[in-house]
């Protein structure tokens, strides 16, 4: 019973650093200007109509997710 108690806190734990990582994350890309506007971002503006899909954007977070994951997980 104790190792699932400590299980569970362990998670709340991971779960509230990763809450303020993207807490954190948000505050700072308004100072980004190009987070969202890079070369392979499509954007299709109509009449009444704007479809947004940051594709290039989505895979450099991605990358750089995956070395950021990759170097903590060397240890």
């Amino acid at each position: 019973m104790a190792d699932g108690i400590h299980y569970i806190g362990k998670f709340l734990i991971i779960f509230g650093i990763i809450i303020v990582a993207v807490g954190v994350l948000l505050l700072i890309s308004v100072k980004i200007p190009w987070i969202g506007r890079l070369p392979g971002d499509i954007i299709i503006q109509k009449k009444n109509f704007t479809f947004y899909f940051p594709l290039a954007t989505s895979i450099l977070i991605s990358v750089v997710l995956t070395l950021f994951f990759w170097l903590i997980s060397r240890r």
